[in-house]
């Protein structure tokens, strides 16, 4: 893998005026630079007050720097910061400054990706950076925190640790097969291939469960036109968001927002009534309405239970093939009945009214229940889809494994269990391509 000895730099604040910006650079230049930028190289791990100069020795500003020597750095390379005042225009002179000085503009990510090359963190760790920034819920920003600490690879480490030593047992009975005990009908081999299975499972659980809080789910609501849809838009998202009329058709285009419930995001999308219209916008609202169920990971299907004349069976009709539905009866004000949670022909069905908001309760818990919604413990850490594809790849080849032990193939399920490790080995970054290494720092923010 190649690896870059350049020194980069870059603002590491956001953007637009503040009281204090940072402008962090790495790499080998870096005590020339200080030495050119402030006069001296700072003692190592102190805060020091200096003046910034440009290539005449006029002051560009004056603030704090901080100098970390390799290897105790964050990238693991000399690491200088230079704590200013936090004006665009200061900014982007500091960073010229360095510029002139040899260094160059770092990529999105490239800090990060730098301490993890250096072995300063691995992969699952250097991800949990960027997702520290992206918390969105004080709860994805603890579950980031464990994953920045090591929980996760931790856990990861520990299923590789338990299938080193399956692979040890089973090559000891691939290299010496003159012994006269068979390694394969071995009992307590069969009892730790179980073991790591369970573990394996436990492990992806964790994962769903941390994916879920940091990419949550989107629910599309959709339905005849007045059934209720946008009002049960805004009764979830708490807000007036889109207009609700009397007069069907006033929803026309795909409305989304965001929200949390009890911390598990949540990604809601208002759509137009579903029917049959000459009007060419609606027609297009419909179109986007249809799209938008085939992207859904739920759909909402809301009725009018005071409308005698739906039918439920054709409205189902045009939901896409094997989508996740709930049925919701809403205005039960009007028809008396209980609100609550039911099923109908193998559907979930949430009872309620917006308009008194009797049973809106009972759909929040269905909706977190359909995401798999457990209270985050100090064992939950965040993860991403690649981590889930990544656990499922290791459980369909440790299965394959199982089958191969029954068949007493010891050199196959040497390689399925080879195989597991390839697949968990590429959650911290034991296996990785500069393909993908590319695609998870891209989306890192410059200077971090």
């Amino acid at each position: 893998m190649t690896f870059s000895r350049e020194t980069i730099v870059a603002v590491a604040t956001p953007p637009g005026m503040g009281g204090i910006g940072v402008v962090r650079t790495s790499g080998d230049a870096v005590p020339s630079v200080a030495t050119a930028l402030l006069g001296f190289v700072p003692e190592p791990r102190v805060a020091t007050l200096a003046t910034f100069r440009n290539d005449a020795g006029e002051p560009i500003d004056q603030g704090i720097a901080l100098y970390f020597a390799a290897p105790r750095s964050y990238t693991g390379e000399h690491v200088l910061e230079l704590h200013g005042h936090g004006g665009p225009v200061v900014l982007d002179m500091l960073v010229t400054r360095v510029l002139q000085l040899g260094a160059r503009l770092a990529r999105a990510g490239e800090f990060s990706e730098r301490a993890f090359l250096n072995g300063k963190l691995d992969l699952a760790q250097a991800e949990a950076i960027a997702d520290l920034i992206q918390s969105g819920s004080a709860m994805a920003a603890r579950c980031a925190v464990r994953s920045l600490q090591g929980a996760f690879s931790k856990r990861v480490r520990q299923v590789v640790e338990t299938i080193t030593l399956l692979r040890v047992h089973i090559e000891a009975a691939i290299d010496f097969p003159e012994e006269e005990v068979d390694f394969l009908e071995d009992q307590e081999l069969s009892r730790r291939m179980q073991q790591a299975r369970a573990h394996l499972d436990d492990l992806a659980q964790s994962a769903r469960q941390g994916s879920l809080l940091r990419d949550g789910i989107r629910v599309v609501i959709a339905g005849l036109p007045n059934a209720g849809k946008s009002s049960l838009f805004n009764t979830l998202v708490e807000q007036d968001r889109v207009i609700v009329n009397v007069n069907p058709g006033t929803t026309r285009d795909l409305i989304e927002e965001a929200i949390q419930l009890d911390g598990m995001p949540l990604h809601v999308a208002d759509t137009a009534g579903l029917r049959d219209t000459q009007d060419e916008v609606e027609t297009e609202g419909v179109r986007r309405a249809h799209q938008a169920m085939h992207e859904a990971d739920r759909i909402l299907l809301v009725m009018d239970d005071s409308d005698q004349q739906t039918s439920q069976t054709s409205l189902i009709d045009q939901l896409p093939a094997d989508s996740s539905v709930t049925l919701v009866r809403n205005k039960i004000d009007l028809t008396g009945r209980t609100p609550g949670l039911s099923e109908e022909s193998s559907l979930p069905v949430v009872a309620l009214s917006v308009k008194t908001g009797a049973g809106v309760p009972v759909l929040r818990d269905h909706l977190k229940a359909c995401m798999g919604f457990e209270q985050a413990g100090e064992s939950t850490f965040l993860a991403r889809r690649r981590h889930l594809a990544a656990i499922d790849q290791a459980r369909e080849h440790l299965a394959r494994g199982y089958e191969q032990l029954e068949l007493r193939a010891g050199e196959l399920l040497a390689e399925e269990l080879r195989l597991v490790q390839q697949s968990l080995g590429e959650i911290v970054g034991e296996f990785t391509s500069e393909e993908l290494l590319g695609r998870i720092f891209a989306e890192f923010c410059i200077g971090k």
